[in-house]
């Protein structure tokens, strides 16, 4: 196995940490930000997050002859990445600083005091999808 496979599998199961924290992190009216996360968007994260690590998955260790070790799977496994991505990228947006006369202070998180945790949560799932991405269009897995 390879250095680039082993990051890739690495980079994998921390994506399993980012699915579960964040669903975990927001679930309910708890999670920081100056605003509420829509649930339609914690479960397009989750939804996304979950089927893109199933297929990724499997795509990872199913023979490449066969259908879910295919350049198809392969496909659909990275464009769930991507819509997990950017599902968390969306999430982060609760954090910008509001300004006029009706905005709100950010509210105070259960885990950390500011937005650390989920930055470096998406942030790295963002790099995570590049590193992906980057293995799969040079064949490394």
């Amino acid at each position: 196995m390879s250095s680039e496979e082993v990051v890739v599998y690495v980079l994998t199961a921390l994506g399993v940490v980012v699915v579960a924290l964040t669903r975990l992190r927001l679930r309910g009216d708890g999670g920081g930000g100056r605003l509420q996360v829509g649930r339609r968007l914690l479960d397009l994260h989750t939804g996304a997050g979950v089927a893109a690590l199933v297929v990724w998955t499997t795509f990872l260790v199913a023979p490449t002859d066969s259908v879910l070790g295919g350049d198809t799977a392969g496909i659909i496994g990275l464009a769930l990445w991507w819509l997990l991505a950017v599902a968390g990228i969306l999430i982060l947006v609760r954090w910008l600083p509001s300004r006029g006369r009706h905005a709100s202070a950010g509210a105070e998180d259960s885990w950390s005091s500011g937005p650390g945790l989920s930055l470096l949560a998406h942030l790295g799932t963002v790099v995570g999808v590049c590193v992906f991405t980057w293995a799969y269009l040079n064949s490394t897995v």
